[in-house]
Formats: C-alpha cells, structure tokens, sequence
C-alpha cells in the first residue's frame, strides 16, 4: 500500500493559490481578532432531496482532490447521521477526519463541525452548515444557503487566512453546483 506524506506547506500554498480561482460571489462575512465567518448562497437546479444527497453521498465525485491529503478525493466520504465523520482515508490504514456531523437532516439541513485544512493544527473550533430549500419561483431547484465559521487561536491572526478559506469553500460550491446540475464537477 501507498504511504502518504502530509506537506501542510503544500496545502496552504494550493489554498493560497485558490484565491485566484475563487468564484465573485465569495464573501468574507467577518473577520476578527478570535475568528471569521463565510457566506454563500446560490439557487442549484436539483430538488434539495437530490441536492443533499450529492452533498452526503457523493462528496468524493465533486471535491477538487488538490484540497485532500491524499490527493485523491475518492478516499473521502460523509457519514451523516449525529456523529457521523467527514474524513479521509490515507496510506497504511490513516485517515483524517475533516469535520463531525451534529445535525442531519435529509433534504433540509447538514451542519458539521471541525477546523478545515490548515486551520486543523491551531486551536480552532469550526461549524459549517449546509441550509437547503426549495427556491422561491424556481419549480424543482434549491435555495443553499452556506457558512463556515471558525474561532480560536491562530497564529498570526485571521485577516490573511479567512479569504484563502473562502476561495476554497467558494470553489467546493461551484464544483458541488456543477456536479449536481451536470454531473461533472466542473463548469462547462
């Protein structure tokens, strides 16, 4: 089997780098001295029942492998259910665990909790919620409202990080949207 090396100055250099790829409609709702908060939302034509279960089932078919360990995104999966794990299998029987679940809701709601990528080895707590309904006007598609929030310690401080955040989270949803509405991850 395989052994993989985590680099965490190649993963913060690709997430740096993502900022060029971020999508206009990022925003960085607030950043402050102990954490920041991101903001999206965008209408997926799908029914939230099918956007959810893209979301849950099939995070390894739509998640950019350049912001995986392993590099691979078919070692990731989504256990949702309270408890359930966001995580990664690694060479030689590691793994990472990205995010836990703490509410599920099939169709309605996710929302997990972690520090994402590099922020993993500060002293942060995260929660991401995924917030899905059917959009107003638009038969059959979904309103996503999407946000990650992250606070603790970091050292130097929040103001650099938290748009690098959002570029990548911002290139997660237009990836996630693409696939749902396409079946490929990437616009066309």
């Amino acid at each position: 089997m395989q052994q993989c090396s985590v680099d965490p100055i190649r993963i913060f250099a690709a997430v740096v780098f993502s900022i060029a790829a971020a999508a206009a409609s990022a925003e960085v709702a607030n950043v402050g001295p102990n954490g920041f908060a991101v903001k999206h939302s965008m209408t997926i034509q799908a029914s939230p029942e099918n956007v959810y279960a893209a979301l849950v089932g099939k995070v390894d078919s739509w998640w950019n492998p350049e912001h995986t360990y392993s590099n691979d995104s078919k070692n990731l999966s989504i256990d949702a259910r309270p408890g359930g794990c966001f995580c990664e299998k690694l060479g030689n029987g590691g793994g990472v665990e990205h995010m836990r679940v703490v509410f599920a809701s099939p169709g309605r709601m996710l929302r997990m909790t972690g520090a994402l990528g590099p922020l993993q080895g500060s002293g942060l707590a995260g929660s991401m919620t995924w917030q899905l309904a059917a959009a107003k006007g638009a038969a059959g598609a979904t309103s996503l409202e999407f946000s990650y929030s992250a606070g603790g310690y970091m050292t130097g401080g929040f103001d650099k990080i938290a748009p690098a955040v959002d570029a990548v989270l911002g290139e997660q949803l237009a990836r996630f949207k693409s696939f749902v509405e396409t079946g490929k991850p990437s616009p066309k």
